[in-house]
Protein backbone atom coordinates (compact mmCIF):
# COMPACT_ATOMS: atom_id res chain seq x y z
CA UNK A 1 0.00 0.00 0.00
CA UNK A 2 1.58 3.24 -1.09
CA UNK A 3 1.69 6.00 1.22
CA UNK A 4 1.59 9.90 0.88
CA UNK A 5 4.86 11.81 1.59
CA UNK A 6 4.53 15.68 2.26
CA UNK A 7 7.85 17.65 3.09
CA UNK A 8 7.93 21.17 4.16
CA UNK A 9 10.77 23.76 5.15
CA UNK A 10 10.32 25.14 8.31
CA UNK A 11 12.42 27.74 10.05
CA UNK A 12 12.42 26.72 13.60
CA UNK A 13 12.22 23.58 13.99
CA UNK A 14 11.64 22.52 17.49
CA UNK A 15 8.98 24.50 17.56
CA UNK A 16 7.66 23.43 14.49
CA UNK A 17 8.14 19.40 16.17
CA UNK A 18 5.85 20.50 18.92
CA UNK A 19 3.25 22.15 16.82
CA UNK A 20 3.21 19.17 14.25
CA UNK A 21 3.86 16.44 17.29
CA UNK A 22 0.39 17.67 18.58
CA UNK A 23 -1.60 18.11 15.46
CA UNK A 24 -0.96 14.12 14.44
CA UNK A 25 -1.03 13.25 18.40
CA UNK A 26 2.25 11.28 17.93
CA UNK A 27 6.26 11.88 17.80
CA UNK A 28 7.98 11.84 15.44
CA UNK A 29 9.71 8.55 14.37
CA UNK A 30 12.45 9.98 12.95
CA UNK A 31 14.54 13.24 14.60
CA UNK A 32 17.98 15.23 13.74
CA UNK A 33 19.01 18.28 14.42
CA UNK A 34 17.64 19.13 11.39
CA UNK A 35 15.15 17.41 10.70
CA UNK A 36 11.68 15.10 11.33
CA UNK A 37 9.48 12.48 10.14
CA UNK A 38 6.49 10.88 11.15
CA UNK A 39 5.40 8.12 9.53
CA UNK A 40 1.36 8.35 9.96
CA UNK A 41 -1.06 5.43 9.62
CA UNK A 42 -3.68 7.67 10.36
CA UNK A 43 -4.05 9.63 7.86
CA UNK A 44 -1.37 6.89 5.86
CA UNK A 45 1.21 10.04 5.11
CA UNK A 46 5.15 10.34 5.82
CA UNK A 47 5.26 13.89 6.73
CA UNK A 48 8.87 15.35 7.23
CA UNK A 49 9.90 18.86 7.91
CA UNK A 50 13.52 20.03 7.88
CA UNK A 51 15.66 23.34 8.11
CA UNK A 52 18.78 24.55 7.43
CA UNK A 53 20.32 24.93 3.87
CA UNK A 54 18.50 22.16 2.17
CA UNK A 55 15.10 23.55 3.19
CA UNK A 56 13.20 26.35 1.89
CA UNK A 57 10.09 27.60 3.87
CA UNK A 58 6.83 26.24 2.57
CA UNK A 59 6.23 22.87 0.42
CA UNK A 60 9.34 21.68 -0.61
CA UNK A 61 7.66 18.61 -2.40
CA UNK A 62 4.69 15.90 -2.32
CA UNK A 63 5.29 12.41 -3.34
CA UNK A 64 4.15 9.02 -3.43
CA UNK A 65 6.30 6.59 -1.11
CA UNK A 66 6.22 2.36 -2.13
CA UNK A 67 6.51 -0.46 0.05
CA UNK A 68 7.84 -2.34 -2.30
CA UNK A 69 10.35 -2.10 -5.98
CA UNK A 70 7.25 -3.27 -7.24
CA UNK A 71 5.11 -0.51 -6.63
CA UNK A 72 7.60 1.74 -7.42
CA UNK A 73 8.06 0.40 -10.86
CA UNK A 74 3.85 0.71 -11.38
CA UNK A 75 4.57 4.48 -9.73
CA UNK A 76 7.58 4.59 -12.29
CA UNK A 77 4.93 3.69 -14.98
CA UNK A 78 2.69 6.73 -14.08
CA UNK A 79 5.39 9.30 -14.05
CA UNK A 80 6.41 8.29 -17.96
CA UNK A 81 2.54 8.25 -18.93
CA UNK A 82 2.10 11.72 -17.40
CA UNK A 83 3.65 13.55 -20.46
CA UNK A 84 6.08 15.83 -18.26
CA UNK A 85 10.00 15.40 -18.16
CA UNK A 86 10.62 13.10 -15.92
CA UNK A 87 13.90 13.12 -13.85
CA UNK A 88 15.06 9.46 -12.94
CA UNK A 89 17.55 10.10 -9.66
CA UNK A 90 18.15 6.53 -9.07
CA UNK A 91 20.14 5.40 -5.64
CA UNK A 92 20.24 8.14 -3.44
CA UNK A 93 20.82 9.12 0.09
CA UNK A 94 18.23 11.86 1.11
CA UNK A 95 16.61 12.82 4.22
CA UNK A 96 18.48 10.24 6.31
CA UNK A 97 17.82 7.26 4.12
CA UNK A 98 18.75 5.20 1.40
CA UNK A 99 16.47 5.33 -1.47
CA UNK A 100 15.32 4.65 -5.42
CA UNK A 101 13.48 7.60 -6.88
CA UNK A 102 12.09 9.67 -9.40
CA UNK A 103 10.44 13.19 -9.56
CA UNK A 104 8.10 15.32 -11.80
CA UNK A 105 6.84 18.72 -11.73
CA UNK A 106 2.73 19.32 -12.46
CA UNK A 107 1.63 21.37 -14.99
CA UNK A 108 1.78 24.37 -12.58
CA UNK A 109 5.13 23.67 -11.42
CA UNK A 110 4.51 21.52 -7.84
CA UNK A 111 7.08 19.38 -7.50
CA UNK A 112 6.71 15.51 -6.84
CA UNK A 113 9.00 12.68 -6.12
CA UNK A 114 8.35 8.78 -6.28
CA UNK A 115 10.48 6.71 -3.84
CA UNK A 116 11.18 3.42 -2.04
CA UNK A 117 13.28 3.61 0.68
CA UNK A 118 14.82 0.61 1.91
CA UNK A 119 17.37 1.51 3.91
CA UNK A 120 18.51 4.26 6.64
CA UNK A 121 21.32 6.89 6.40
CA UNK A 122 23.75 8.96 9.02
CA UNK A 123 23.59 11.97 7.18
CA UNK A 124 20.50 14.03 5.13
CA UNK A 125 22.01 13.14 2.17
CA UNK A 126 21.70 15.35 -1.35
CA UNK A 127 18.76 16.78 -3.10
CA UNK A 128 17.99 17.51 -7.00
CA UNK A 129 17.59 21.66 -6.88
CA UNK A 130 13.84 21.19 -6.71
CA UNK A 131 13.44 25.00 -7.55
CA UNK A 132 15.16 24.14 -11.43
CA UNK A 133 12.32 20.32 -11.03
CA UNK A 134 9.45 23.15 -11.30
CA UNK A 135 10.42 24.55 -14.79
CA UNK A 136 9.78 21.89 -17.39
CA UNK A 137 11.78 21.51 -20.25
CA UNK A 138 9.65 23.58 -22.27
CA UNK A 139 10.88 27.05 -23.52
CA UNK A 140 14.41 24.92 -23.30
CA UNK A 141 14.74 25.57 -19.64
CA UNK A 142 16.72 22.75 -17.86
CA UNK A 143 15.23 20.36 -15.18
CA UNK A 144 17.89 18.42 -14.08
CA UNK A 145 19.86 18.40 -10.44
CA UNK A 146 23.00 19.91 -10.03
CA UNK A 147 25.05 16.75 -9.81
CA UNK A 148 23.18 15.74 -13.05
CA UNK A 149 23.81 18.97 -15.57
Amino acid sequence: MKRLHVHVGVEDLDRSIGFYSTLFGAQPTVLKDDYAKWMLDDPRVNFAISSGNHARKGIEHLGIQSESSEELSEVYGRLKAADRPVLEEGRTTCCYAQSEKSWISDPDGIVWEAFYTDGEATTYGDSPALESLSESLDGGKCCLPKHAA
